[in-house]
């Protein structure tokens, strides 16, 4: 069947190219801004005048505005064409990221990231569309490679851009980066694309309970997995509260799904093998993929004290190989099967993890040169095969209903492993500071050393009163304590990370062999 199609539609236009490329442009900038406030967090909080704690509901905020409009991207796209609606959200979606720069309080920035996540969650999946659609199957490869360099790149390199930025301009600007590729994208897209009427008699036909529930259930989902670590899960009322809400809603979504005529999300899909097998390796992806860009900035900021800039600089090394790695894929998948590129591409990512659990306080920036290229070439290898093999049996038609579903369930795999993940090293530190705690006694003459050491130290400069000297001395070892119980949670966590990963590369293995590829036929 591949043969037909090749000969019958042997290379896409340079118009459908540019449509594509365009597209790309919107998912790298939607993906982008996940991340990009993380490094940069609480200079937003210190210039909106809001506390710590509640700055996380920047990032929250939008969020839940992406994952909700995923999946209702396939059936909005249809109502109103697909041109109109990419055109109007590329629109918006810097609009809304250049007002977040004019915010002066917490409410007015929470909403309008809230918008711009609704706008830019838009464009992911439909550039994912576009290459199942636009491009003949031997060329899908390529447009996935780009998508993956989308996915895999953006989140690496937008703490990088955000911190630079933050540190050098002030922290305004990370919200203007979107307006010129925006328009850039834009304009493509309105050259490029085919106009085509609207059909909002199909406004009548929408599955208006399907979109309730789900956007009532994953809103709720993704506060509790954002919110959860910090309001100490379960203890709180309002994480109980919300926990309910969520499961209710997101069961009574399911059930609607598989019951109706005309679902809004076809979660019957996932009966296909290679695409149910896929989606579940994506999701855990998902968790390493976020995680990882959670984890080490995170490790970076508390253990070793490096600011946005800093942190960024590390993070450069995850993703500036990916440049020059994923457009090679395509050319390995044509000669090996793509299962294989996978399983090795999460293999080496799950290595890189590994390597990072035996950190001491001597790991900072440097030692992480190497685990960092390591899981960039890992990086590299995974998202093109994975969406090839999870795409192989999709037919054109369902294309737009696969593409809402698999990135919908990759950002939220992602948004429960970060949240996992914070939950689990806050669970092992508390776990090694006890273990370290009872160690560090006084009974022990290496502690009354120390501690005879550090009370001379601050006799010597400036503390006259041994009582209070003695006092400092003992509150600076509990802080060691403290930090060593925190880098060994930290390393904890990475394993964590590599066991997912580990988990996801064998699965791959029970896909079955498809075309090189991916998804359907295009045309």
């Amino acid at each position: 069947m591949s043969t037909t199609i090749a000969v019958s539609q042997p290379r896409a236009s340079m118009k459908d190219w540019i449509a594509v490329l365009a597209g790309m442009i919107g998912a790298f900038m939607a993906i982008l801004n996940i991340q990009i406030t993380n490094a940069s967090l609480l200079d937003i909080e210190g210039g909106i005048g809001t506390g710590v704690d509640n700055g996380a509901w920047i990032s929250t905020s939008y969020l839940i505005g992406e994952i909700v409009v995923i999946p209702l991207t396939a059936y909005f796209s249809s109502v109103f064409s697909f041109r109109r609606y990419i055109l109007v959200n590329s629109v918006l979606f810097p609009i809304f990221s250049i007002a977040c720069a004019f915010a002066h309080d917490l409410g007015t920035m929470i909403l309008l990231r809230g918008l711009q996540g609704f706008a830019g969650g838009v464009l992911i999946p439909m550039a994912f569309t576009m290459v199942l659609t636009k491009l003949p199957k031997v060329q899908q490869p390529r447009g996935l490679a780009l998508f993956a360099l989308s996915v895999t790149f953006a989140p690496a390199i937008g703490p990088t851009i955000g911190g630079f930025l933050t540190e050098n301009y002030g922290w305004q600007t990370i919200f203007f980066i979107n307006a010129v590729p925006s328009a850039v994208m834009a304009i493509a897209l309105a050259l490029t694309l085919e106009k085509q009427p609207m059909q909002l008699h199909l406004l009548k036909e929408g599955d208006w309970a399907g979109i309730f529930t789900m956007a009532i259930g994953l809103s709720a989902l993704q506060t509790v997995l954002e919110e959860g670590n910090k309001e100490d899960w379960f203890s709180s009322p309002f994480i109980v509260k919300l926990s309910i809400v969520a499961v209710v809603f997101l069961v009574t979504f399911v059930w609607i799904e598989l019951t109706v005529e005309k679902p809004l999300v076809k979660l019957r899909l996932l009966k296909q093998r290679n695409f149910g097998i896929g989606v579940a390796v994506n999701v855990l992806v998902g968790v390493a993929l976020f995680g990882t860009v959670y984890i080490l900035p995170q490790y970076l900021g508390q253990v070793q004290r490096y600011n946005a800039e800093q942190i960024g600089n590390v993070l450069a090394w995850t993703g500036l190989p990916q440049l020059l790695l994923i457009p090679l894929v395509p050319l390995l998948m044509k000669r090996f099967d793509a299962r294989y590129i996978g399983f090795l591409g999460i293999s080496i990512f799950a290595i890189s993890c590994f390597m990072n659990i035996t950190l001491s306080a001597d790991n900072a920036g440097d030692q992480f040169w190497i685990p960092n290229i390591v899981r960039a070439i890992g990086q590299a290898l995974v998202l093109t095969p994975i969406t090839a093999i999870t795409t192989a049996g999709i037919a054109a038609s369902d294309a737009a209903a696969a593409s809402g579903l698999t990135n919908m369930l990759r950002n939220l795999g992602g948004a429960v492993g970060t949240a996992s993940l914070g939950t689990i090293l806050t669970k092992r530190e508390q776990f090694h500071s006890n273990i370290i705690g009872q160690s560090v006694t006084l009974a022990r003459d290496e502690v009354r050393d120390r501690l005879s050491q550090t009370t001379n130290y601050f006799l010597a400069h400036g503390v006259s009163d041994p009582a209070v000297a003695s006092k400092k001395a003992i509150v600076v070892l509990g802080q060691i304590v403290k930090r060593q119980a925190l880098i060994l949670g930290f390393s904890d966590t990475f394993a964590v990370i590599g066991v997912v990963l580990a988990i996801a590369a064998f699965a791959l293995l029970l896909t079955r062999k498809s075309q090189a590829g991916g998804g359907a036929g295009a045309h």
